[in-house]
């Protein structure tokens, strides 16, 4: 198995070291090599639908351990930054990783607007009162 190579030193926190050494850990995330995030990273930036998303999520969590929550801010979504992306915290994912995912996630929901809208249905924004 092909683990991801260390971050320079004092360039990430993430605790790579430290989960390597922690016997049971989960170590999946060690699997998302930088190949391998830059795939990632373009699939999440080419999603097709809502459930293309959900999907995508589901497979994140299954095979790497990242749990990432996307949902409506708290305020009014005016735009694509008021949908709020979430990560929950991993030791082992690089700070870049967890910046890179959440932007990616940004630019296909740009691309296509309509999967913000049926996410923003799916939370109820749009029901009438």
């Amino acid at each position: 198995m092909t683990i991801r190579q260390p971050c320079p030193p004092g360039a990430c926190v993430c605790d790579r070291e430290q989960l390597l050494e922690t016997p049971g850990a989960d170590q999946r995330i060690l699997q998302l090599t930088r190949q391998e995030e830059k795939k990632l990273l373009e699939r999440l930036e080419d999603l097709k639908s809502l459930q293309d998303l959900e999907r995508m999520q589901q497979l994140m969590y299954q095979q790497l351990g990242i749990r990432v929550h996307v949902a409506p801010g708290h305020t009014e979504v005016k735009s694509m930054r008021g949908i709020q992306i979430l990560i929950d915290d991993l030791p082992g994912m690089c700070r870049k990783t967890r910046q890179s995912i959440p932007a990616a996630i940004r630019r296909g929901l740009e691309k296509r607007p309509e999967i913000a809208y049926r996410l923003l249905d799916a939370h109820d924004l749009f029901r009438e009162g």
